[in-house]
């Protein structure tokens, strides 16, 4: 999937669904950055690994903790509700495979967790710090973060 087509396609659906606060630039280049640091836009399934969707959501960590989370769980009922997918951590987990608006949705809440501002929209290394704080990545591979970063600010013409 392009990054044009996550633009065009999920985050209109995806933002429809969450409280108006939440979309903005900044988040907009974090979920495009993040999103192809993850999956590339490519795998819904981690290679050799348990995560899931394009964001790459684990149970027991991002999954559980955006369900559970007290500034996130009341809005991820909502969109759980929405989607028509039952809002436990093995239900989400399993659609978030197929369901890239709610993976969407997902990925904007765990950034949500965050009690720091996200990082302005050019700034790289700020981006990449708020990244690791909230995804905690097992094997983070900083050397591509640039460049997918130059890449979200782009598609967004920012």
């Amino acid at each position: 999937m392009t990054l044009h087509e996550v633009i065009s396609g999920i985050f209109p659906q995806a933002f429809s669904l969450l409280p108006m606060r939440l979309d903005s630039p900044e988040a907009r280049v974090m979920l495009l950055t993040i999103g192809r640091q993850e999956s590339r836009f490519v795998f819904h399934r981690q290679v050799e690994g348990p995560a899931r969707g394009f964001w790459q959501f684990e149970q027991g960590g991002g999954v559980k903790g955006v369900l559970m989370y007290p500034s996130t769980a009341a809005l991820i009922r909502e969109v759980c509700e929405a989607r028509q997918v039952q809002c436990n951590v093995p239900a989400v987990y399993r659609a978030i495979e197929h369901d890239d608006v709610l993976a969407c949705c997902m990925a904007r809440l765990l950034l949500w967790t965050d009690p720091g501002k996200l990082p302005d929209v050019d700034d790289v290394d700020g981006a990449w710090d708020y990244y690791v704080r909230t995804w905690r990545p097992g094997k983070p591979h900083r050397d591509t973060w640039a460049g997918f970063h130059a890449e979200a600010r782009a598609a967004l013409e920012i």
